[in-house]
């Protein structure tokens, strides 16, 4: 089906206001800007291509499952061949503590599941309620609720060091 001008218009002004907050979402599933950018292009495509059924729905949520299963989908295929490419954080100049807070978490989340890494970025980075992360990983709101604790508990024990941060709570 092809689309209408006004269709690539309002997709187009959808995508714009929507790339940067789905880049930020995709980089802290990922872990990798690269790989995070790979992902949110081939997000908006499949979002483009089913425009004119998504426009007046929830193309946001489209796009972050879309975001979700593909990422799920390449670390299967590629697991095996994953190795860290996190920088070491004592590396960064000493006293750029934002530096090395935002490592030391990209690594802890890098070390969860990939069920675990998208509840707690769709929750704490998307602001999704259990609900709609539910939806977007075809999942109940109670495996979300449990997930989310569980990976909450795993960040504490990975990284001691964010204790401030990681006094979230699931709710």
């Amino acid at each position: 089906m092809e689309q209408q001008p006004d269709d690539r218009e309002s997709f187009t002004a959808w995508a714009t206001t929507r790339r940067p907050r789905l880049l930020r979402t995709a980089t802290f599933l990922t872990g990798d800007r690269g790989r995070a950018e790979d992902l949110v292009q081939e997000a908006l495509t499949k979002v483009a291509q089913r425009w004119p059924r998504l426009r007046d729905g929830s193309p946001d949520a489209y796009a972050r499952q879309i975001l979700v299963r593909d990422n799920i989908s390449w670390w299967r295929r590629n697991r095996l061949q994953l190795v860290s490419d996190v920088p070491d954080p004592g590396r960064t100049a000493p006293g750029d503590t934002g530096v090395e807070r935002r490592l030391l978490l990209l690594d802890a989340l890098r070390r969860l599941t990939e069920r675990q890494r998208a509840v707690l970025v769709l929750r704490y980075f998307d602001d999704l309620s259990e609900a709609e992360i539910a939806l977007v990983l075809g999942v109940s709101a109670g495996t979300v609720k449990s997930t989310a604790h569980l990976a909450l508990r795993r960040l504490r024990e990975l990284a001691p060091e964010l204790s401030d941060l990681l006094s979230l709570e699931t709710s």
